[in-house]
């Protein structure tokens, strides 16, 4: 119960900070710790070769994180890696154009079962990157338990876990498709860790 209390009170602050309500402690003759918080737009994606998420949240101080858009790029499997690969690019760069994201958050492929899913997984991120590289957006990765850690409090969360923690720090009623979620989640890390 109180392992609980913890992960929840530490969810609860990092929320707090998003919204830019927290404030920094502060020592006598010290400066002050406390760094500004996010502005701006993010795009989460959440690479995969069939299912990429992608997720575009807006973060304004002083207010809950805004879920602009959000889809998942389904690709079916008679189709080629090649068509994959650029159903990806397309899907990123309309992204990119259309909303113009301050930054680009990705999640990292950390450990995978063999050398092909390896290449695919690597090929898909490439298409993602590479669509939002080419508009010369600042890219940054993050590993998948960093990401559970940051937003769910526990690097080993389940999908269920991280959608419903997703939601309630969105304020968002719909259910998203995990690939979704894990794209805003990955968003919602790069803000809440991102130092300027």
């Amino acid at each position: 119960m109180g392992h609980f209390m913890a992960r929840s009170s530490v969810r609860d602050m990092w929320k707090a900070k998003l919204e830019g309500k927290t404030t920094a402690k502060i020592w006598p003759d010290a400066p002050t710790l406390q760094r500004p918080a996010f502005q701006g737009r993010v795009l989460g994606i959440d690479p995969s070769l069939r299912g990429s998420g992608l997720a575009l949240i807006e973060f304004v101080p002083g207010r809950q994180p805004v879920l602009l858009r959000c889809q998942t790029v389904k690709v079916l499997s008679k189709h080629p890696m090649s068509y994959c690969l650029a159903e990806i690019h397309r899907a990123v760069a309309a992204f990119v154009t259309e909303f113009n994201p301050v930054h680009v958050a990705l999640e990292q492929t950390i450990f995978v079962q063999n050398f092909q899913t390896a290449q695919i997984l690597g090929a898909a991120r490439g298409a993602a990157i590479a669509a939002a590289a080419l508009q010369e957006k600042e890219i940054f990765e993050y590993a998948p338990l960093r990401v559970k850690q940051a937003v769910v409090g526990a690097g080993r969360a389940s999908k269920e876990q991280m959608a419903r923690t997703v939601m309630s720090m969105l304020g968002h009623g719909r259910t998203l498709a995990f690939d979704e979620a894990d794209a805003a989640g990955v968003a919602l890390c790069h803000a809440m860790t991102w130092r300027g």
